[in-house]
């Protein structure tokens, strides 16, 4: 197909297509002449995987870039490829001092690695929580860091394996955003819990 009907199906304006053909982010159509190119479903595939990152994963370019310099990546196994995933995603953030953080990580029994992304977001919540006074029970952390580790058991069971193209998109796009939806259903379920907890019958 000809860029125009790259962008009548793809729903991407062609200026932006462009903009993204120059910058590396999409690879070259299969020149046809000078000044024309023919593209395939790979850059249907590659536009819909963009348009995730920076539209609902609401990265920036330069972090898409970053993650979509690891799907062509071919040194990597499946764990691998998840770590420098989320090292991609997050890859502006400070370092942090992860002491305490690791010390809970490692209670729970978990795998993880020093500077480790999520580590540090970790580290970085557990600070703000200490500093505003809100005093959760360790116990509670506990039961939520237990919740969660039935999700990713569910998560990882869900990547596929019958291609490793297949297994890198499911590892990005899930990274990046079932963490919203996560997030809304526990909110969602608050209003739930509030509501059998605390409305007068």
């Amino acid at each position: 197909m000809r860029i125009s009907e790259l962008s009548q199906t793809s729903g991407v304006p062609t200026a932006t297509i462009k903009y993204y053909l120059r910058e590396g982010l999409l690879h070259e159509g299969e020149l046809t002449s000078a000044t024309q190119a023919q593209y395939d479903d790979s850059h249907l595939s590659r536009l819909a995987l963009i348009r995730a990152l920076v539209g609902a994963g609401g990265l920036s370019l330069a972090a898409t870039r970053r993650v979509l310099d690891q799907l062509d990546r071919t040194d990597l196994g499946i764990h691998q490829l998840l770590g420098v995933t989320q090292d991609a995603i997050l890859a502006d953030e400070e370092p942090v001092d992860t002491t305490d953080a690791a010390e809970l990580v490692a209670d729970l029994g978990w795998t993880s690695y020093p500077q480790a992304p999520p580590l540090r977001r970790l580290a970085k919540a557990l600070t703000a929580l200490e500093a505003s006074g809100l005093e959760v029970p360790r116990a509670t952390i506990l039961a939520h860091a237990q919740a969660m580790a039935d999700v990713a058991e569910r998560d990882v069971a869900d990547i596929p394996t019958v291609s490793r193209p297949a297994a890198v998109r499911h590892v990005i796009l899930g990274s990046i955003l079932l963490e919203p939806v996560l997030l809304a259903l526990r909110q969602l379920a608050h209003i739930d819990a509030s509501a059998r907890r605390f409305t007068e019958e």
